[in-house]
C-alpha cells in the first residue's frame, strides 16, 4: 500500500434527495471532491439491506445491495417513475436525519411501481437482466424468494415460520415460488437497479482515481438469507435455531458481557469445503469494493460462543476461529486480494499473531490513543503497514471526544500533538494533522472531523438501540475551500496519489 489518504463517509449520509443518502448526482458530486482534495479512497459502510434496528452490520443477506440506496431520480429519468410520484411521497420533514420508518412505508412502494412498468416495457426479457439473474443466481434466487416469504409471514422470522417453509421442503419452496412469483421478481428488480447505479457509480470513482473501500461484517444476521438458505455454514440445531451464539465475555466495561445474539458459523465444516460460502461472499463483495475492510477480525482468531438460551454472556466459552487457513484459503482462490483488518479492542496474543502471519495492515485510532505513552494507539507507535484513523463510525465526532474526555487526558493530546488552539474547531485539525504525519500508509478521516461536527453528527452509539444511522450531510455544505485545505494536508505530508495531476507535474 502506498502512502494516501481517504474519507470516511457513508452512503446514507449523502445529502440526496428522497429521504437517505443514493447513488444520485450527490453521490457523484463527492467523488469529484474526493478527487479535488487529493484523496484517493472513499470508505463506505456495509450496502447490504437493512433489518432491525437499520443496522448496516445486521443485514438480510450478506450479498444483497441495499435498495434505499437506489436513485429514484434515475428511475424516473428512465420512465419508470413519475417527478409527481416521488414528489408527493412523504420521506420525513428532517433533510438531516434519516426516517427508516418513512423510507419503509413510501420507498418499497414506489419501487414496486417502477418493478410494473419495467415489466410493462417488457425490461424483464432484454438480456442484461436476464444475465444478470443468471449471474448471481447463487444468493439472489434465494434471497428473494426469502424475502417475498417473509412479507408474506408479517415480517415474522424465518425461524417461526412453518416447518415446510422454515426446513425449506421442496414441495414447500415449489408452491412459494408459484404464488409469490410477481413479489420475488420485484425484489430481483431491485436488486438488478442496485447493481447497476453502484456499478456506473464505482466505474466513475475508478476514472476520478478514487477506490472504494467497504466494511464486510464477521457475523451474520440470525434472521437472514444466508443462515436460511445455508444453515450447514452455520452452529444450527434440527429446529434451525443456533446452538450457540455470538458475545463478548464479562470485562471492566460489563460485568455481565455482552450478548449479540448472531449465529456463529461452523468452522470445521467450512474448512471441509474449503471455506465454500465464505469465498462466495467475499467474491461478491469485490463487486462492490476496491478493498475490503474486514469487521472483528479478532473471531478469525477466537471467539466467544454463548448458548442459545442464554440471557446473558457470562456462560460462554472461547474457541479457536479458523486462524490461517482461512486466510491461505482467500489467497489461493482468489489470490492476493486487497483487505484491512479491523483490530480494535482487547489486545490478545492469538489476534496479534494473526494479524502478523495474515500481513493485513490493522487500525491505528487516534481517539484510543491518549490514556498513557504506552497506548497502542499512539502515533510514535505506529508502523507503516497499518491504517490510522482519528477517530470510527463507532466513535463520536473528534471535536465531542475533546470536549468529553478528562482534563488530563485533554492535557496530555495537546501537549502531545502540539495544539495550542483553545477553541475545538482548532484542536480538531491539529488532531487530522496528527493522523496524516503518522508514518502509517493509510490515513482515513470521517467526513465529520474536517467538517468539524459535534456530537449530533455521530453515526453509531455501540450498545445503543435507537438514533444510529441517521446522520446526514447538509445539502451543498462541501466547498472548493474546504477541499484545497485538505489537498494542501495531503501535499504537505506526501499523501497525495502520485498519479495526481499535480504530482505529476512536480516530478
Amino acid at each position: 500500500m502506498k502512502r494516501e489518504a481517504g474519507i470516511l463517509f457513508p452512503i446514507f449520509s449523502l445529502p440526496s434527495k428522497y429521504g437517505i443518502g443514493s447513488f444520485s448526482r450527490e453521490a457523484y458530486a463527492f467523488v469529484d471532491f474526493l478527487a479535488a482534495s487529493g484523496q484517493r479512497y472513499w470508505q463506505i459502510l456495509p450496502v447490504g439491506p437493512t433489518g432491525f434496528g437499520d443496522s448496516p452490520y445486521q443485514p438480510f443477506s450478506a450479498f444483497a445491495g441495499n435498495p434505499y440506496f437506489i436513485c429514484l431520480e434515475t428511475l424516473a429519468e428512465e420512465g419508470l417513475l413519475t417527478w409527481d410520484e416521488l414528489n408527493a411521497a412523504d420521506f420525513g420533514s428532517d433533510q438531516l436525519r434519516v426516517d427508516y420508518g418513512k423510507l419503509y412505508e413510501n420507498r418499497f412502494p414506489l419501487l414496486k411501481k417502477a418493478h410494473e412498468r419495467f415489466l410493462e416495457k417488457g425490461l424483464d426479457k432484454e438480456k442484461n437482466f436476464k444475465d444478470y439473474c443468471r449471474k448471481e443466481s447463487f444468493w439472489l434466487e434465494d434471497y428473494a424468494l426469502f424475502m417475498a416469504i417473509k412479507d408474506e409471514q408479517g415480517g415474522k422470522p424465518f425461524f417461526e415460520w412453518d416447518e415446510p417453509l422454515k426446513k425449506r421442503s421442496e414441495k414447500a419452496l415449489a408452491e412459494a415460488k408459484t404464488r409469490l412469483a410477481k413479489e420475488i421478481a420485484s425484489y430481483e428488480f431491485r436488486q438488478f437497479k442496485f447493481d447497476e447505479q453502484w456499478h456506473k457509480l464505482h466505474a466513475y470513482a475508478a476514472e476520478k482515481g478514487i477506490r472504494i473501500i467497504g466494511d464486510l461484517p464477521f457475523y451474520t444476521a440470525l434472521d437472514s438469507a444466508d443462515v436460511w438458505a445455508h444453515p450447514e455454514a452455520f452452529l444450527m440445531n434440527k429446529d434451525l435455531t443456533p446452538s450457540v451464539v455470538a458475545g463478548c465475555p464479562p470485562d471492566a466495561f460489563s460485568a455481565t458481557g455482552q450478548l449479540w445474539g448472531n449465529p456463529i458459523y461452523d468452522w470445521a465444516a467450512e474448512k471441509k469445503r474449503d471455506f465454500a460460502w465464505w469465498i462466495r461472499r467475499i467474491e461478491r463483495n469485490y463487486e462492490f469494493y476496491d478493498v475490503i475492510r474486514i469487521d472483528h477480525f479478532h473471531g478469525f482468531a477466537e471467539y466467544y460462543a454463548i448458548p442459545y438460551k442464554d440471557t446473558d454472556a457470562l456462560h460462554g466459552k472461547m474457541h479457536k476461529g479458523p486462524g490461517m487457513a482461512f486466510f491461505d484459503s482467500i489467497r489461493k482462490q482468489l489470490g492476493d486480494v486487497a483487505m484491512i483488518a479491523e483490530d480494535l479492542g482487547n489486545v490478545t496474543p492469538e489476534k496479534e499473531q494473526l494479524l502478523a502471519d495474515s500481513g493485513l495492515p490493522g487500525m491505528k485510532v487516534l481517539q484510543f490513543a491518549y490514556t498513557s505513552w504506552d497506548s497502542v494507539y499512539i502515533t510514535h507507535k505506529h508502523i507503516r503497514n497499518c491504517v490510522v484513523y482519528t477517530g470510527t463510525h463507532d466513535n463520536t465526532p473528534s471535536r465531542a471526544w475533546f470536549e468529553d474526555i478528562n482534563d488530563g487526558e485533554r492535557d496530555f493530546v495537546r501537549r502531545y500533538v502540539n495544539s495550542e488552539g483553545t477553541d475545538c474547531g482548532r484542536f480538531v485539525w491539529d488532531l487530522i494533522r496528527e493522523a496524516y504525519r503518522s508514518v502509517a500508509d493509510l490515513c482515513i478521516i470521517p467526513l465529520t472531523d474536517y467538517l468539524v461536527k459535534g456530537r449530533e453528527a455521530r453515526i453509531n452509539t455501540p450498545g445503543q438501540a435507537d438514533g444510529n444511522w441517521q446522520w446526514r450531510l447538509e445539502p451543498n455544505f462541501l466547498s472548493d475551500d474546504l477541499a484545497r485545505s485538505i489537498r494542501l494536508l495531503a501535499d504537505t505530508y506526501g499523501r497525495l496519489p502520485k498519479d495526481d495531476p499535480k504530482e505529476e507535474k512536480k516530478k
